[in-house]
């Protein structure tokens, strides 16, 4: 897998910046939908069949894959899904009980962290960048910051 061009970048991570600021929205909502149907399992199994029914309708749209595509041939793939039904319970079950923004910031965290690791590895086809001193430093630096911004006046 190869960096996309710089004039494909900057599009690519303005959509990437909307998806990082619909996630705190998702957290919140979903938190919101658990608390009305009495529990996280339910709210995340209402996201995902609503989920289900809209990327379903646009597969519709834009071609169903070809049935020969849903091999096991790399089974690692399919985690995906156990990861956002993982992650989609557990910030619907969290956010209430230490706040979104404690969710969020153990969340982000985790994303430091894991994101850091994939990259210096190059890991499920990523784009192999090695975590350099500067580079480390910089994922501190976040870090940090990240604390700060959720520590108590």
């Amino acid at each position: 897998m190869s960096a996309p061009s710089s004039s494909a970048f900057i599009p690519i991570a303005a959509m990437m910046f909307a998806a990082g600021l619909g996630i705190p929205v998702f957290a919140a909502l979903n938190a919101a939908l658990g608390q009305q149907l009495g529990g996280p399992i339910a709210a995340t199994a209402v996201t995902f069949a609503i989920g289900f029914v809209i990327a379903s309708a646009m597969l519709a749209f834009t071609g169903f894959p070809a049935a020969s595509t849903f091999t096991f041939e790399r089974p690692w793939l399919w985690i995906g899904a156990v990861v956002m039904l993982f992650y989609a319970t557990s910030v619907a079950y969290s956010a209430p009980r230490i706040g979104l923004g404690n969710a969020i910031f153990f969340v982000l965290l985790g994303q430091i962290v894991a994101a850091a690791i994939i990259d210096h590895f190059g890991l499920l086809g990523s784009i192999q960048s090695a975590i350099t001193p500067k580079r480390a430093l910089g994922l501190v630096v976040m870090a940090f910051g990240l604390y700060l911004a959720r520590k108590p006046a």
